[in-house]
């Protein structure tokens, strides 16, 4: 048996980027996902990695949902109508991940349950030296009998993370239903890198690997080169490289676009390819030019490795406009260049309310209510 929770409220993220597309005839839902949410605790201010046989005292700490939440809030804080359906444990941790993303972050978890006697997954995160190391702990879901959809609602996108030699129905069913599905993989622990393994890519409208997976799949020694093979099995293949930005291909019609990486002091990547994926997802569905949505995508997840966890990283509308209200005369990076690369933004920016560095609440578990 399983329980659900009441409808959640609109999350209020300032900035509708899809404002100028709405039709009342439009889903309710402008992004669908599923997967598992972890609760992630998060160390940061070690100097080094711990040692063994040794105890290392963390200078910070920070708690948030993990796993597909990731994604989930990256999505809702950039003003993106984001439905999720998991499985979450009746413990603590569950509810709190519940709560801060339902609450906290106003994503719609109507096609969510409550597993009686299944405990929350957990991801523990030690970030140091730019790096991090993680432990996890879990156990699969018991099947939910049914509680959650057969099929994904209407919606008028999908984001779907592909397993090698694994097929997700849902999936095939959300782009029949006219989503557009947005995918990424991860590492091929088998080595076989067979891209073809990946069936799922078919109902894809883009794929967004990194340049080592990209190259993997498709046998090239050059990312651009990856990125153009990809593009004859989606419509946008987009590979991300690191420090030198992205690289993207329309394989519709032929069009390329490249966008440096925005120079950063990176203190933790945890999340920070959700956050991109998040970025060009609503570039993709505000109809923007090519190049815009890569910078975009790239611009958030700059923001995001500048704040320590997953989903406690993601940047919101209010700390992008903080940010280009600080380049006009403080970047690192020629001025000139980023506001001739950004300036499109400036029909979406709402007038920033603090100054940039803002310094960010980092939640806990939670407080117990004060007594009188």
């Amino acid at each position: 048996m399983t329980t659900a929770r009441g409808e959640q409220p609109q999350h209020d993220a300032g900035v509708d980027p899809l404002v100028c597309l709405r039709e009342p005839t439009d889903p309710a839902c402008d992004v669908f996902l599923t997967g598992t949410v972890f609760l992630d605790i998060i160390f940061t201010g070690l100097d080094s990695a711990p040692v063994r046989g040794t105890e290392s005292w963390a200078r910070g700490m920070g708690s948030s949902p993990g796993g597909v939440a990731n994604m989930a809030t990256a999505l809702a804080r950039l003003g993106l109508r984001t439905s999720l359906a998991a499985a979450f444990g009746d413990d603590h941790y569950g509810e709190y991940c519940w709560d801060a993303l339902e609450q906290g972050e106003g994503i719609d978890l109507s096609l969510s349950r409550t597993v009686p006697g299944w405990h929350s997954p957990v991801t523990v995160s030690m970030a140091y030296e730019g790096e991090r190391t993680m432990v996890s702990h879990g156990h699969e879901a018991p099947p939910l009998d049914g509680a959650l959809p057969a099929y994904p609602p209407h919606a008028r996108a999908a984001v779907a993370s592909l397993v090698p030699g694994r097929s997700e129905d849902w999936v095939a069913q959300a782009a029949r239903g006219g989503a557009k599905v947005f995918a990424d993989v991860g590492w091929d622990d088998t080595g076989r890198w067979d891209l073809a393994g990946l069936t799922d890519l078919q109902h894809c409208e883009a794929f967004l690997p990194n340049a080592a997976e990209a190259m993997r799949y498709t046998r090239t020694e050059c990312p651009r080169a990856a990125a153009r093979a990809l593009a004859d099995k989606v419509r946008y293949a987009v590979v991300t490289l690191g420090a030198e930005g992205a690289y993207a291909v329309d394989g519709a019609t032929g069009e390329t676009a490249e966008v440096p990486a925005i120079q950063v002091s990176a203190l933790d990547p945890t999340g920070a390819g959700d956050v991109f994926v998040a970025g060009f997802v609503t570039g993709t569905l505000a109809d923007w030019p090519l190049a815009d949505r890569l910078a975009f995508a790239g611009l958030t997840a700059a923001l995001s490795v500048q704040e320590f966890g997953g989903s406690l990283s993601a940047p919101t509308w209010g700390e992008i406009a903080a940010w280009w209200q600080h380049v006009q005369g403080h970047a690192r990076q020629d001025p000139e260049a980023l506001r001739s690369r950004y300036a499109f933004l400036e029909r979406l920016l709402p007038a920033p309310a603090r100054a940039w560095p803002l310094r960010r609440a980092v939640p806990t578990i939670g407080f117990r209510a004060a007594h009188p």
